[in-house]
């Protein structure tokens, strides 16, 4: 079978590196321990963003993963996170995302859900619990976080829009 090298994307074609060139102790995989999380990482009102995953902390060149925790009853300032696709696994409690020009979109995650938001979409995170912090783990396709703050008014009546794919139907 012959490999086209006409096609439009980029990859390596260097391979894996010859025996006993790598440090792999020094190099290898890193494990973060939960209590050593970065704190010094971009926010939002609202919520508290720590970086587990990043070029400074590890040398990432791709993604950066982190956790998020929004208080009970909490919601965030509006804010996109510019070309970076986002992808946030609910740990615990509810989550309520709102999205769109005036936020006018909403749907809701709970524990065991994934959300995904994409490049430049306005949107909020609401904790749908009065009582209870939302925990989450947050995943973005580039080694630093980008969050650009906007000030777009709360949406008073939103339009739900409802997950719907094989795990989850149409009510």
């Amino acid at each position: 079978m012959s490999h086209s090298h006409d096609h439009a994307h980029e990859h390596s074609h260097e391979g894996p590196p010859a025996p006993g060139t790598v440090d792999w102790r020094l190099n290898g995989v890193q494990v973060i321990k939960g209590d050593q999380l970065d704190t010094n990482t971009a926010q939002t009102p609202g919520m508290n963003r720590a970086a587990a995953i990043n070029k400074a902390r590890v040398g990432a060149q791709k993604i950066w993963a982190g956790t998020v925790n929004i208080h009970a009853n909490a919601k965030t300032g509006a804010h996109h996170h510019g070309a970076l696709e986002s992808v946030i696994y609910v740990v615990r409690g509810k989550a309520r995302m709102r999205w769109g020009e005036k936020l006018e979109f909403v749907a809701e995650a709970e524990a065991g859900d994934f959300i995904f938001v994409p490049p430049y979409v306005p949107h909020q995170e609401i904790n749908a619990s009065t009582d209870e912090t939302l925990e989450c783990v947050l995943v973005r396709s580039d080694n630093e976080a980008v969050v650009v703050n906007l000030d777009i008014e709360a949406v008073e009546k939103p339009e739900a829009v409802f997950w719907v794919d094989p795990i989850h139907k149409h009510p």
